[in-house]
């Protein structure tokens, strides 16, 4: 090939190039940022993020409102399948025994009251709360935890706050935001 083409074949590119520069139609936008990813959960020991299906029941927002928590005492989470497990710092105790957890579970018919073998239930509001332990054996579950049932339809809802987290009264107080 000749020099000369050679130089109209690079004039060509380049004004080529350049056309769009000084064109009126506009250039299409640059691609949108991609959306940032949403915020990982803080999860505790080996554990995983919980389900949104089992943390719409009970937000651990509202752990923070009835119980007195913060995030500067939550430990983490821990997930797994229909339960979520929010620990929570507690001076004096250890972070196992430390926690409000939530369990979910899809039935076909949903019984009319919680069917426990060990504990007695009394309702308040739309949820039943542990009132009475059946046994001696099962006293010390109920000092240590309270127990909140929810039914709902074709599904049901259990917590259960350990006493170092919410006492029996903030319980009570959490049993309102259960859904």
């Amino acid at each position: 090939m000749k020099p000369s083409r050679l130089s109209f074949l690079g004039s060509a590119a380049i004004a080529a190039l350049a056309i769009p520069a000084f064109s009126s139609t506009p250039l299409a936008a640059p691609p949108a940022a991609p959306a940032p990813a949403a915020a990982a959960c803080k999860t505790f020991g080996a554990g995983k993020c919980c389900k949104p299906d089992v943390t719409m029941h009970l937000a651990k927002e509202a752990i923070y409102a009835a119980c007195g928590e913060s995030d500067a005492t939550f430990i983490g989470e821990a997930g797994k399948d229909d339960v979520c497990k929010y620990h929570f710092k507690v001076e004096g105790a250890s972070s196992e025994d430390t926690y409000v957890q939530v369990y979910t579970q899809t039935v076909k018919e949903v019984p009319p009251s919680p069917p426990d073998p060990f504990m007695s239930y009394k309702k308040v509001g739309k949820v039943w709360v542990t009132d009475r332990a059946k046994s001696p054996k099962a006293a010390p579950m109920l000092a240590s935890s309270t127990g909140m049932w929810l039914p709902g339809k074709g599904f049901f809802v259990t917590v259960v706050a350990s006493t170092k987290v919410c006492t029996k009264a903030e319980a009570m107080r959490l049993s309102k935001s259960m859904k």
